[in-house]
């Protein structure tokens, strides 16, 4: 019998456990370790939530978790309950699934300043994600998010959303308390570079033109001659696409979203807290990269949002990358016998969708690694050690029953209600 750890129960996990079952048939037992009650990592607190059809992959998920030889170990806090080198005595296998949650660092002067937040915790805020449920963003005022991505984009359309644009999401009940007080009618999207250059999909990007109390706005001037968006791939064409109708004139409505391109934030200022951003025209390079320009202007602001990326939190004891946000690998293999996987391995890049591959490739490595196991304890030596140290895990059918509770208290219009403390969650998990 072969056992495997996997540390994190997002997407990357679910599909490195698939991919065991498919590797190990019924000779492999998967423990998924999570510092939250609750499974499905990004799931849950990370897609929009006005985009519920994606939510839906969780059901796959729930199929693997209710399989005999899966068990989701949720309420377990790595470093803490138990160490990294513990469970590699435990397991023939440990899989480091834990993503990259943690905010990339915005390095300009003022970033300290209260009103400025990460993407991971504003996201997190509006999700439900107990870390951040305190986060009290200001909404009084306009908002600079910065980055050119499908994050940004998802912040911006979130806060420009009216009260029944919101109906059918599943923002949780304290941010959509202040969503609906909010006073934010103006929101500037900062991109270092121009309209070739952005990450953002056609979806996502089409959205913003069908909202119903704000209008997206893009200065004709920052385009390229229209011949150029041939060499364009489709889906970037399409984006492009989107971007030139907005520059021709959108009906105006009470939010404006204002696309600032070639834009470089140099610093935040304000007295005590966000007032504005100061930003640096840039241009570009004949290799695509923008540079400073030395001309700069300030824009109004009391709520920043940096969408630049994300990082892998360091564990002690794993190697890691800190140039690159992420645990030290070769090809997966991080120690032997612990690997990474999803984020954790390959850096905050990628769809939903490309963990299922990654998952398998990290099962098959597994597999010419451990051969047959080398007879460890395993989950019952696992359980042991819990039991020793009072550790209360949470397992799926506990899960099941905060789902079920969180279904019951959703508001009327709302596919749910979530739980935003793990007090809460544990509570009904006893109900």
């Amino acid at each position: 019998m072969r056992h495997v750890a996997v540390i994190g129960s997002g997407p990357a996990g679910y599909y490195t456990a698939e991919a065991c079952q498919k590797v190990f048939g019924d000779q492999v037992r998967v423990d998924i370790l999570d510092r939250m009650p609750v499974p499905f990592g990004l799931i849950r607190t990370g897609v929009a939530p006005d985009h519920q059809s994606i939510k839906g992959v969780s059901r796959r998920y729930e199929a693997v978790a209710l399989t005999d030889n899966v068990r989701f170990v949720g309420n377990v806090t790595i470093g803490k309950d138990v160490s990294i080198d513990e469970l590699r005595e435990l397991y023939d296998a440990v899989v480091l699934a834990t993503g990259a949650p943690h905010d990339r660092r915005l390095e300009i002067p003022g970033a300290e300043l209260p009103g400025v937040t990460g993407s991971a915790a504003f996201v997190g805020w509006y999700n439900g994600h107990p870390d951040y449920a305190g986060l009290h963003p200001p909404l009084d005022g306009p908002a600079v998010v910065i980055g050119n991505g499908n994050v940004a984009l998802d912040v911006a359309r979130v806060l420009a959303k009216a009260e029944d644009e919101l109906e059918a999401s599943d923002v949780v009940a304290h941010a959509l308390d202040s969503l609906h007080g909010s006073k934010v009618h103006s929101i500037t999207l900062l991109g270092r570079r121009g309209p070739h250059q952005i990450a953002m999909t056609p979806k996502e990007l089409g959205e913003l033109g069908e909202l119903g109390h704000a209008t997206p706005v893009v200065d004709p001037a920052d385009f390229p001659p229209v011949e150029e968006d041939g060499a364009l791939d489709p889906g970037q064409r399409k984006s492009v696409g989107h971007l030139r109708r907005f520059a021709q004139g959108m009906p105006d409505k009470p939010i404006r979203i204002v696309f600032d391109f070639f834009a470089m934030p140099i610093a935040i200022e304000g007295d005590g807290k966000v007032e504005r951003v100061i930003v640096e025209r840039t241009a570009l390079d004949f290799e695509g990269n923008a540079h400073g320009t030395g001309e700069t202007y300030a824009i109004p602001a009391s709520l920043v949002v940096s969408c630049i990326g994300y990082r892998t939190p360091p564990i002690e004891g794993v190697p890691y990358d800190d140039k690159s946000g992420r645990f030290a690998n070769i090809d997966g293999r991080v120690l032997p016998g612990l690997y990474a996987v999803g984020w954790a391995r390959r850096g905050p890049t990628g769809t939903i969708g490309t963990n299922r591959p990654d998952g398998f490739h990290i099962a098959e490595k597994i597999a010419e690694d451990i051969g047959e196991g080398a007879g460890k304890p395993g989950r019952p030596g696992l359980d042991a050690l819990l039991q020793a140290r009072t550790v209360e895990p949470v397992t799926f059918r506990d899960w099941l029953k905060i789902d079920a509770a969180e279904i019951a208290a959703a508001r009327i219009g709302a596919p749910r209600e979530k739980f935003v403390s793990v007090d809460a969650m544990m509570d009904a998990r006893k109900s």
